[in-house]
């Protein structure tokens, strides 16, 4: 079962706000991309401890207020996020290279 957080208009706020990286892929179920990208942030997510990131998924189909909010115009879009900062974009990623970006933030 994945890890990955589903986000939402309730609580995105409270979750980027944490002092831990928070990585937030905006997606879509229509989206072929994202769907070759979903399990690499369910290994991500699996091998990551939430004391060092928090993986999340924000469906920009059921949330469209927060991508507007964020300018997200493509999608995946990957944005990390700390202390409610914007920290960082991707977009197509290898698990390795995602990591490196959390743990150093």
């Amino acid at each position: 079962m994945s890890s990955v957080k589903s986000l939402n208009s309730s609580n995105f706020d409270s979750t980027i706000a944490s002092n831990v990286p928070v990585l937030v892929d905006f997606w879509a179920p229509w989206c072929g991309p994202c769907k070759m990208l979903a399990p690499t942030l369910d290994a991500l997510s699996a091998e990551l401890p939430e004391t060092k990131g928090i993986v999340c998924k924000v469906n920009v189909d059921e949330a469209p207020e927060i991508a507007s909010k964020y300018g997200v115009n493509q999608i995946p879009t990957i944005i990390f996020f700390k202390n409610s900062r914007e920290m960082g974009r991707s977009g197509m990623a290898t698990k390795d290279s995602l990591k490196e970006k959390i743990l150093a933030m």
